[in-house]
C-alpha cells in the first residue's frame, strides 16, 4: 500500500536519484559495463538494461492510465527476463541511451497521470501481484537509489540522502512479512521501526539498515543487542 507523503517524497527525490545513476552509468569504459555487479550472475549491463526496461515498463503503465488503458507492466517473467539478457548483449550506448530515454519518459508520465487516477491497479503481470498505480514513483525511486549500489562503480549505500534512508526503511515494513520481530533503531534518525511483533533492538545508520533489509552485504554497520542479526531473504 502507498501512502500520499511517499509518493510525494519519491516524486521529489526521483530526479535527483536518476541524475546520479546516469551520471556514473556515462562514466562507465565499454569494458565496465562486461565486469560483474553486486548481483550474482548480472553484469553492470544487466542491472542497467534492467533500470532502462523498468522504466519504460512504469512508463508503459501509466501511458495506459492516462489513455484510458489497463496495461500490465511485462507481458510476462519470462518475457521481462528475456528482455533484459537481450538489451544486456546490445552495445553500452545502446543502454545508455535506453536508460536516459526511458528515465526522462517515466518523468513525463508522472507528471501526466490525472490526480483521480492514481488509486488505480495495476498488475504486474497479467494474473499476478497488483499494485497501486500510487506506488510507482517510490517504486522507481528504489529501484534506482539501490541498483545504483549494485552496479558496485563507486556508489554506495553510505552516499544514499537520509530522506531515501528512512522512505525504504517505510517500504520495508509492508514487503518484509516474512522476517523475524525486532525493532530498527537508526542512530541518525529519531524514529524506529518495528518488523513483526517488535523485539531486540537493531543499530546503524539509516541508510545501513535499509542497505541490511533488502538482503544485502554482510550486515556491514548493523548490530543488534541480541548480539545476532535476523536472517533477512534477498529483495
Amino acid at each position: 500500500m502507498s501512502h500520499p507523503d511517499d509518493q510525494a517524497i519519491a516524486e521529489r527525490l526521483l530526479p535527483d536519484a536518476n541524475r546520479r545513476l546516469i551520471r556514473t552509468a556515462d562514466a562507465l569504459t565499454d569494458e565496465q559495463y562486461d565486469a560483474p555487479s553486486g548481483l550474482p550472475g548480472w553484469t553492470r549491463a544487466h542491472v542497467l538494461a534492467h533500470l532502462a526496461l523498468n522504466a519504460e515498463a512504469l512508463t508503459g503503465v501509466l501511458d495506459g492510465i492516462a489513455e484510458g488503458r489497463r496495461v500490465s507492466m511485462y507481458p510476462s517473467q519470462e518475457a521481462r527476463d528475456g528482455d533484459i539478457a537481450e538489451l544486456a548483449s546490445k552495445t553500452p550506448s545502446a543502454i545508455r541511451t535506453r536508460l536516459l530515454g526511458g528515465s526522462t519518459e517515466l518523468t513525463d508520465a508522472i507528471d501526466a497521470v490525472p490526480e483521480d487516477e492514481w488509486s488505480l491497479v495495476i498488475e504486474r503481470v497479467p494474473g499476478g501481484p497488483t499494485f497501486p498505480a500510487a506506488a510507482i514513483p517510490g517504486m522507481r525511486l528504489r529501484e534506482v537509489e539501490i541498483h545504483h549500489v549494485d552496479l558496485d562503480a563507486g556508489y554506495g549505500w553510505s552516499d544514499w540522502p537520509r530522506e531515501f534512508a528512512t522512505h525504504l526503511l517505510d517500504a520495508m515494513l509492508t514487503s518484509r512479512a516474512t522476517v523475524g520481530s525486532f525493532t530498527a533503531r537508526p542512530a541518525d534518525v529519531d524514529r524506529s521501526w518495528t518488523f513483526g511483533s517488535g523485539g531486540p533492538a537493531v543499530f546503524g545508520p539509516a541508510a545501513a539498515l535499509g542497505w541490511w533489509l533488502t538482503g544485502r552485504g554482510d550486515g556491514e554497520g548493523v548490530t543488534s543487542e541480541s548480539g545476532e542479526l535476523p536472517q533477512i531473504g534477498a529483495w
